[in-house]
């Protein structure tokens, strides 16, 4: 058994990843004989006996449990449409957000979720033969009120959380900003200040661009601390 790539190398269709029969194929890979390759443009992990390659581009496919940032787009009776920046969009069900009975007759849904309003929500149901359903009722769920929301490529969400939530924590520290990551690509971060969290959606922008590279949460910890510093601390 070995490896044929460095840890986030970008691989591309055809190449090598690894050989033996004890590894199992993931994401982005798949099977010739006793060797594994790549299939999609991505970046190249092993976890494991797990082959994957994470693909740098693409759109959110929904999946059950998925933490998501949706924008309202219509509301119902009984429910609201949701877009979730992806081919599928989700329905929010009055009674998977309201923790009370609803009366389709007297209550106005939009009294509580307007077209354009932003929600932190889960996928609870999705089998691609139906659009997703969404809950917002859990502690931590639910409308978000201000702040800034910026879109992302979903498959730089892994970079920007950081193995076992490192890269997001060490931001939050250091910004004191509340931020929400959305499976689905979507950013919601709120600060005291704009100038803090226009500082926040720049290092978003650069874990964008320099996700494949090493030592990245050193750097961006770096950034943050200078610009914190060159401006007399953003903080109040």
């Amino acid at each position: 058994m070995s490896v044929s790539f460095q840890k986030h190398q970008i691989v591309v269709p055809g190449e090598l990843l690894a050989e033996g029969r004890k590894f199992r194929i993931g994401t982005g890979s798949f099977r010739e004989g006793d060797r594994i390759f790549a299939s999609i443009v991505g970046l190249a992990e092993v976890s494991g006996d797990l082959i994957q390659v994470v693909p740098l581009e693409g759109c959110y496919v929904p999946k059950s449990g998925d933490d998501v940032i949706g924008k309202v787009v219509n509301v119902t009776l009984s429910s609201w449409r949701v877009d979730i920046k992806s081919p599928y969009s989700a329905t929010l069900q009055a009674s998977n957000f309201l923790k009370r009975r609803t009366d389709v007759v007297m209550d106005d849904l939009r009294r509580y979720l307007d077209v354009g309003d932003a929600v932190f929500a889960k996928i609870i149901e999705f089998d691609r033969n139906s659009e997703p359903n969404l809950d917002a009722k859990e502690k931590g769920l639910g409308k978000l009120k201000g702040g800034t929301i910026v879109d992302v490529l979903p498959a730089k969400i892994p970079r920007l959380i950081g193995r076992r939530g490192s890269m997001i924590s060490m931001i939050k520290e250091e910004t004191k900003c509340k931020v929400l990551v959305g499976q689905n690509g979507r950013v919601w971060i709120s600060g005291e200040k704009f100038e803090v969290e226009d500082l926040v959606v720049r290092v978003i922008r650069r874990i964008e661009r320099e996700a494949h590279t090493s030592g990245l949460t050193d750097r961006i910890k770096e950034m943050i601390r200078s610009e914190m510093a060159s401006k007399g601390g953003l903080r109040s």
